[in-house]
């Protein structure tokens, strides 16, 4: 048995029959069809933010941003600085050093999400986040100069910034109601994150008593006599903080412009701008004034039930996606996001590997711990499985899934090679599909376009011109997430798709360019970003 075996190769091909220029380009189209009458039609999908412009780049300030992902929370102080003054251009090439000289951080601090918040009462996750920001300012306060006032260093109010990677529905800046979360996230019911981030963090703006009664009085240096209260200026998704965060760090050259925002973590997400006649007529009514917008930012929610139809039509889920769907949290609901996103990449290498292997020995032949549901994490897989050598791997699964039977070895040469075949191949359709769905986005909102058969040239969008004499206009995906980040050649297998399919699908395209760039800390820096532009957009 091993991965030459033609048997498993047959197998195998159910997982990588969509990887070719043909089927992406397919489905890149379809993703777009599907994308334009979501838009128009769906109530679920493509909601509206109130963010109605993007950030000039000389925004200005200091606020505390929090970041509430599907695994860690993350609270620290942003300062914006604005231009640096020199008046000169930066290419998205720069971007990436450009925060440290345009955004200073400080007091960063990062918890994970353990599963009994996610489970508990609603009250009792944010209770917990109210305490985390309490714990981040309290840092600040002891960190500065005695000298400087005790009664209220940050001022009687304190600008907060939230980027929360969950659905919501919004209409304006500064409040927010939280859709039923997914990610493992028990909460279902619709909550008003204001008042809930709020009544989290209130009780830590009781005057302390002589014995610091609230657990926050007691500090390094100095005797603090009340925390500041928050005012929440910005309530962002994750997809829609890492576009504005880059955005904000790139003052674009003039071919060059931030065209969508991208998120592969634990889960993914999209945002990109669209015309206001492109959306279901009653999500502009929620708009505070529509008359004066014709483009709003759009978080796409594009793995929501339904953004799936093109993977239906085309054959391109496995029986292993159907199962793990089946035995999700929430059957169903997210099912674009259960094929390519952090949190389940482990679990679809897991299922299949314990098929295949189960045909031809038995499940009784599988260590028990493998039986388990999640039992493969995707973090193993990118830092263990994609990583190590075949003797360190090896005694890593020896040592994490061992064998039952203690005379023989579970884990033979063979099978090593096959989950790390799995694994390899989970990760290229993961990154093939993200490429096509982004491809598809860019279509819909019509900054690259896809010929469809029987379809007139489009000269006006550049078929036919000579483009050799035009520079490319630079689209930017900027992006965010551990997936895309950390697991050794997704980025570069994203990327090369994504290049090869923009050149496929039309002539037209020849004068475009579509390249993914870090927003790194995005979630964090763009929360920070919209808080800023609050006076413009709120």
């Amino acid at each position: 048995m091993g991965v030459k075996d033609s048997s498993l190769k047959k197998e195998l091909s159910a997982l990588t029959d969509c990887i070719n220029e043909t089927t992406l380009l397919d489905l890149a189209a379809r993703f777009s069809d599907t994308y334009r009458h979501l838009a128009k039609c769906s109530i679920e999908h493509f909601l509206v933010t109130p963010v109605t412009a993007l950030p000039s780049g000389k925004e200005k300030g200091r606020f505390l941003s929090i970041d509430v992902g599907g695994t860690n929370l993350r609270v620290g102080f942003i300062e914006l600085l604005g231009e640096l003054g020199n008046g000169t251009s930066t290419s998205p090439a720069e971007a990436p050093k450009l925060p440290m000289s345009k955004i200073r951080r400080s007091h960063d601090r990062a918890w994970p999400i353990e599963e009994h918040l996610k489970m508990d009462q609603a009250e009792d996750l944010f209770a917990w986040i109210g305490d985390c920001i309490a714990e981040v300012i309290l840092d600040y306060l002891n960190d500065l100069p005695v000298s400087e006032s005790v009664e209220s260093p940050l001022g009687e109010e304190l600008l907060l910034g939230i980027t929360f990677s969950f659905p919501m529905a919004q209409t304006c800046l500064s409040e927010a109601t939280l859709l039923p979360m997914g990610k493992g996230f028990a909460i279902t019911s619709d909550l008003d994150l204001k008042k809930m981030l709020l009544a989290g963090y209130a009780r830590h703006l009781v005057e302390p008593g002589a014995s610091g009664e609230n657990g926050y009085a007691s500090n390094k240096k100095r005797r603090i006599s009340r925390l500041p209260r928050i005012r929440i200026a910005a309530i962002t998704n994750d997809t829609v903080a890492t576009f504005a965060s880059l955005a904000y760090a790139v003052k674009a050259a003039p071919n060059s412009r931030v065209a969508m925002g991208l998120i592969v973590g634990t889960g993914t997400n999209a945002t990109v701008p669209m015309k206001i006649g492109d959306l279901h007529p009653s999500k502009i009514k929620e708009l505070a004034n529509p008359e004066g917008v014709e483009m709003i930012v759009i978080n796409t929610e594009w793995t929501i039930r339904g953004t799936d139809k093109p993977l239906i039509d085309l054959n391109i889920k496995t029986k292993w996606d159907l199962e793990l769907d089946r035995n999700s949290e929430a059957p169903g609901f997210q099912p674009f996001e259960y094929m390519t996103a952090g949190r389940y990449l482990g679990e679809i290498v897991r299922l299949t590997f314990v098929d295949l292997v189960s045909q031809e020995f038995g499940q009784d032949t599988i260590p028990p711990s493998l039986m388990a549901k999640n039992a493969i994490p995707t973090r193993f897989l990118s830092e263990i499985v994609a990583r190590a050598d075949d003797e360190t791997l090896t005694a890593q699964l020896k040592k994490r899934y061992a064998s039952t039977n203690s005379t023989t070895t579970f884990w033979t040469p063979a099978r090593v090679d096959l989950i790390i075949e799995i694994a390899y191949i989970v990760q290229q359709r993961s990154s093939a599909l993200i490429a096509a769905a982004c491809v598809g986005l860019l279509d819909c909102v019509h900054d690259i376009r896809i010929d469809r058969l029987g379809q007139t040239p489009d000269v006006k969008n550049g078929n036919g011109v000579n483009h050799k004499e035009v520079e490319p206009e630079e689209l930017v995906v900027a992006y965010a997430g551990g997936t895309i980040s950390q697991y050794p050649e997704w980025l570069g297998t994203c990327q090369r798709w994504i290049n090869t399919l923009v050149k496929r699908a039309s002539s037209a395209n020849s004068s475009k360019r579509v390249v993914l760039k870090e927003a790194l800390d995005g979630g964090v820096i763009g929360a920070g970003v919209l808080a800023g532009m609050t006076d413009g957009i709120a």
